[in-house]
C-alpha cells in the first residue's frame, strides 16, 4: 500500500536513523494531504524511505511504528501483540496467582500510542494517537487471537488520553465481550479494578515489584499510605505483618475501593483504617513519631516541562513533611511519576527536603518501572516512575 508522504528537512533524519520513534513538526519540510491519523511514510531530504507511522497534528507530527516498508495491517499488530506477549510470558508474569499486568507500553513496546493493560480476561486499551484511535478495532481483534484465550474482553477507554484538538468524540465502551467480573489478582492478592470510572485503565500495575519489596519491610511496622488510591500497598504491608496500616486519599471513592480491597483479602481486619482527606493537611497535621513506614505515591505534579519548577517545589515540600514526621528508624518509600522529572533532578529533591528536616537518611533502593513497562533503549523518555527507598535516623 502506498501511505501519503512527509518529507523531513535537511539533515533532520539523524535521531530517525538511530531508531527515535517520533518526527517533530519543526522537522518536517512538506507533506502530502494528511489528516489526523493517517499512515504516512516517512523520507529524508534526499529522499531516503526512513519509516511508515502515524500523523497527528502537534508537537510529535509523527509516530513511527516500523523503520521499514512494513506494512501496518492487522497482521501487523498481531506480530506486534505476540511479541509483547511472549515477552510478558517470559517475565512469568502470566500465572495463576497473577493476572494483572501492562501488555502494551507505547513505545517500549513499539507500539507509539498504544497502552494495554490486561485484568485477568479483560484488555483495557488506551490510545494516545488518532492512529491508534482509528486502528482499534484491529488491535481488538489481535488481542482476541492471543495464545491460551488469554483475552476475552477488550474495554476501549481512551476519552481522556486522546488529544482533543482532534475532535474524535472517542466512547469509552466494550469493542469486544462484555463486562464479567472486576476483580484481578497480583501476586496472590486480589483487588476490584473500577477501569469504567478509574484513574487510568483502574489500577496503578507499574508498582507491583515496588509493593512485594514493600512487603518484605512491613513486618511490625506501623504503616502509613499516602495517595494510596485503591490500597495497593496498603495490602502488601498487610501481608507483610503489619502492625497497622492507615490509607489516605483526598477521593472518598478511591478509600472506599481501598476497603474493599483490603476487606477482600483480609475479611474483619482490625489492623486498616482509612482516611478521605487531603494528604498535605494530613501530614501536616498528624503526630510526630505516629508511623514507621511512609509511602509517598502522589499522581504526577508535572505532566510537562512547564510545571518542572512548581513540581520539584511540591516534592520537596511532601517529603519535608515526611521526614519531619516520620519516627527514627523508620523507611520512607517515595515516588515521582511525573515524565517532565528525572531521576536526577527527583533525587535532589527529596535531598533538599531530607537537609531542611535534618534528619540522617541513608538510600537503601532506587526504583524504577517494572519490566512489562520497558524503556525502548533508543527512546529513553519512556522512563518515567523514580522511585526511593530511605531509612531515617
Amino acid at each position: 500500500m502506498v501511505y501519503k508522504r512527509v518529507i523531513l528537512r535537511r539533515g533532520k533524519e539523524e535521531s530517525l536513523k538511530r531508531f527515535h520513534p517520533w518526527v517533530f513538526s519543526g522537522a518536517i519540510e512538506r507533506m502530502d494531504d494528511v489528516e489526523e491519523g493517517d499512515l504516512v511514510s516517512v523520507y529524508s531530504h534526499e529522499g531516503e524511505h526512513i519509516g511508515n507511522g502515524h500523523y497527528q497534528i502537534g508537537s510529535i507530527a509523527v509516530r513511527i511504528l516500523a523503520f521499514d516498508d512494513s506494512e501496518i495491517d492487522a497482521a501487523f499488530f498481531e506480530q506486534r501483540l505476540l511479541a509483547a506477549y511472549k515477552m510478558r510470558q517470559a517475565l512469568g508474569l502470566i500465572r495463576e496467582d497473577n493476572n494483572a499486568f501492562r501488555l502494551v507500553h507505547g513505545e517500549g513496546d513499539f507500539l507509539p500510542g498504544l497502552v494495554i493493560d490486561i485484568y485477568g480476561h479483560t484488555a483495557v486499551m488506551q490510545a494516545h494517537s488518532p492512529g491508534m484511535h482509528f486502528a482499534r478495532n484491529l488491535i481488538a481483534d489481535a488481542l482476541t487471537r492471543l495464545p491460551d484465550g488469554l483475552v476475552k474482553n477488550v474495554y476501549y477507554k481512551s476519552e481522556t488520553t486522546l488529544p482533543y484538538k482532534a475532535h474524535l468524540d472517542p466512547q469509552n465502551a466494550y469493542i469486544v465481550g462484555e463486562y464479567d467480573q472486576d476483580v484481578a489478582m497480583e501476586n496472590g492478592l486480589q483487588f476490584h479494578v473500577d477501569w469504567l470510572k478509574g484513574q487510568k485503565t483502574g489500577f496503578f500495575v507499574d508498582q507491583r515489584e515496588n509493593r512485594s519489596l514493600l512487603e518484605h519491610y512491613a513486618q511490625g511496622r506501623r504503616v502509613l499510605n499516602m495517595f494510596c488510591y485503591t490500597g495497593g500497598f496498603s495490602f502488601y504491608a498487610l501481608r507483610g505483618g503489619a502492625q497497622l496500616v492507615h490509607s489516605v486519599d483526598s477521593s472518598a471513592k478511591a478509600i472506599s475501593l481501598t476497603d474493599a480491597n483490603v476487606a477482600l483479602n483480609f475479611p474483619e481486619c482490625d489492623r486498616h483504617e482509612s482516611f478521605a482527606v487531603d494528604a498535605f493537611k494530613y501530614l501536616a497535621e498528624m503526630e510526630k513519631d505516629a508511623y514507621d513506614l511512609i509511602i509517598l505515591d502522589p499522581p504526577a505534579f508535572a505532566k510537562h516541562k512547564t510545571a518542572l519548577k512548581n513540581a520539584l517545589i511540591g516534592y520537596r515540600k511532601l517529603n519535608v513533611k515526611a521526614f519531619e514526621k516520620i519516627a527514627s528508624g523508620g523507611i520512607l518509600f517515595t515516588f515521582s511519576c511525573s515524565q517532565a522529572v528525572n531521576k536526577e533532578q527527583f533525587r535532589l529533591a527529596v535531598f533538599s527536603a531530607a537537609a531542611i528536616a535534618r534528619r540522617k537518611v541513608r538510600i537503601l533502593h532506587q526504583l524504577t518501572q517494572p519490566a512489562d513497562h520497558p524503556i525502548n533503549i533508543y527512546h529513553p523518555e519512556g522512563e518515567y516512575l523514580k522511585g526511593l527507598v530511605l531509612y531515617v535516623e
